[in-house]
């Protein structure tokens, strides 16, 4: 076996790689190579168990090769010339079609036209809407959804006094100015504002073109969304709408004072700058084009999730990003960021939010693709448990107390193996050997395989890879049933 090969087959499925066992069912596999053309490149590979990774081989591999070159030929529009190679495993043949990033997507089934255009979402083929469809196109011509014109609208559509505003220590707001930002193009003769340009300062306008342009806010009660205790919707200039998110998560965290300097400095329960960053890379990196999805800010006892509409761009993969790899899909809305000081170098942001994660013994945050919405999730030092939504809530408080004045109440110690295991997960997900040895076993016991079952039949968790549950890298976490918040209290 080549170290090449010996590699991938030890690597999960994910946005870039795919196991077959043969050439069984040419619509499941075609969907596949069209994603992959469509999204950012992959391989699949042929003549392989699924769970297991055990190479089987193909049979004939020379006529399915002809075979397979004939069907991607024949069912994928516009077409793609993929690598198709050969490999040796353990005297088995296996067979890799390897796909790039394609300057012709949108790709589709032949057979179906734009209804058949997939897109990949970590290990699964998404079927993508008109929205996504656009943007495919739009992202080989190089053209950004927000430099695109309003032709519709006049300048009094933005709202200069706040863009003087923030620029006042700056630039002079000018004609000039607005067009060298691209808040402003010309249109038929006329100065109309830009998508970018409405999206950040249009204010009513903006509420009537684009109603989904929002941040809603969540605290929530315990490790799900099931019971809420405060939330806010946050309607203001994008540039603005930072600080308003910022101002609802400091309300609900904790505060303490440290004196050890010659001034005052506060000490905060949630890591207030990886949070801003988060924020930020949302607000920036959304994809406005969609319809219905705003982007979401939940703070639960154990993590904060940001959640903002739109799959990564083309060619790009949370790897890539975790590294600091960056496309920029706002052109504009980047463009006023940094002109604001609000982010420093285009690609830092994701990589400086890891570290500084580490430094402060945060465990690693996640970057997940769920349906058509990217949501980065950062775990916290465990918040004190909200025990009721009082009704009104005194003015001040004591340093130590969180700003939006919930009671406390210290943790439970719950004695048996489900409320055990549901407190392991609180953290980060695990697999069953990871929760075994946390509990001090020396190996799965065949209880802790049937508490875990109990567990997912009740809603409790769930599996990370929902679609492959025998998977040797799956995992366990909390779901988001309403039953969670009784059990670990």
């Amino acid at each position: 076996m080549t170290p090449f090969i010996a590699e991938l087959i030890k690597m999960p499925e994910g946005k870039t790689l795919e196991f077959k066992r043969d050439l069984s069912s040419p619509k499941n596999f075609i969907k596949t190579l069209v994603a992959f053309a469509n999204s950012a490149g992959g391989r699949l590979i042929f003549g392989v168990e699924n769970e297991s990774r055990i190479p089987i081989g193909i049979e004939n591999p020379l006529d399915e090769e002809e075979r397979l070159c004939n069907i991607i030929a024949d069912a994928i529009e516009p077409r793609i010339v993929p690598n198709i190679e050969m490999f040796t495993v353990e005297a088995k043949t296996l067979l890799m079609v390897e796909v790039f990033l394609s300057p012709s997507r949108p790709h589709s089934i032949k057979s179906e036209g734009l209804q058949g255009v997939y897109v990949r979402l970590g290990s699964t083929n998404r079927l993508a809407d008109r929205e996504l469809i656009a943007e495919l196109k739009r992202s080989t011509l190089g053209i950004a959804f927000d430099e695109l014109p309003l032709p519709e609208f006049r300048i009094d559509a933005l709202d200069l006094n706040a863009i003087q505003a923030l620029f006042s220590n700056k630039k002079q707001i000018k004609e000039e100015t607005l067009l060298t930002l691209k808040l402003l193009t010309r249109a038929q003769s006329h100065l109309v504002p830009t998508i970018g340009g409405l999206l950040l300062f249009g204010g009513k306008t903006r509420e009537m073109r684009f109603s989904d342009v929002w941040i809603q806010c969540g605290r929530f009660i315990g490790m799900s969304k099931a019971d809420i205790f405060d939330h806010v919707e946050i309607y203001e200039h994008l540039p603005v709408a930072v600080e308003r998110v910022m101002e609802f998560l400091k309300k609900h965290a904790m505060r303490s004072a440290d004196f050890s300097d010659i001034r005052r400095k506060d000490i905060w329960s949630i890591p207030l700058n990886i949070i801003r960053e988060a924020v930020i890379n949302a607000i920036v990196h959304a994809d406005y084009s969609q319809i219905g999805a705003p982007i979401r800010v939940a703070l639960f006892d154990n993590r904060i999730e940001i959640e903002s509409p739109g799959t990564l761009l083309p060619g790009l993969t949370i790897e890539d990003i975790c590294k600091g790899v960056s496309k920029l899909r706002n052109k504009v809305i980047s463009r006023i960021f940094r002109e604001l000081g609000l982010i420093e170098q285009w690609g830092s942001g994701i990589p400086r939010i890891f570290k500084e994660a580490e430094e402060l013994g945060l465990p690693k945050p996640e970057i997940v693709e769920i349906g058509m919405r990217v949501r980065f999730i950062i775990y916290l030092k465990q918040l004190s448990v909200i025990k009721s939504q009082p009704e009104s809530q005194p003015e001040s408080q004591p340093e130590s107390q969180p700003e939006s004045q919930p009671e406390s109440q210290p943790e439970s110690q719950p004695e048996s193996l489900e409320n055990r295991i549901l407190e392991l997960l609180i953290s980060a997900p695990l697999s069953k050997t990871d929760i075994s040895k946390r509990l001090g076993q020396k190996e799965v016991s065949g209880q802790l395989n049937k508490v875990i079952r109990k567990l997912l039949d009740n809603l409790l968790i769930e599996y990370t890879i929902p679609d492959k549950p025998n998977s040797r890298l799956q995992k366990y976490r909390l779901s988001n049933s309403s039953k969670i918040k009784e059990k670990i209290e």
